[in-house]
């Protein structure tokens, strides 16, 4: 299962954080995918995975739109 959070328009911190609500929420082994308009959001998702532990599966940028993928390991 994955979830999909939008945080398009939203600037730093606020993707973060309603990345961190959402994943807290998820069972581990399950995916977040987050899809952001932020170019610091690259670093922060980079920093939010080695902090906490979960896997940033995939990150990509299309058009000044990024997606992440983070699975929560626990």
């Amino acid at each position: 299962m994955t979830v999909e959070l939008d945080a398009k328009g939203l600037n730093c911190p606020l993707p973060i954080l309603k990345a961190k609500k959402a994943i807290k929420d998820l069972p581990a082994g399950e995916t977040l995918k987050i899809i952001a308009t932020d170019p610091g959001s690259v670093k922060d998702f980079e920093a939010f995975c080695r902090s906490t532990g979960n896997e940033l599966l995939d990150s990509s940028e299309d058009g000044g739109v990024y997606t992440f993928m983070i699975k929560k390991t626990s």
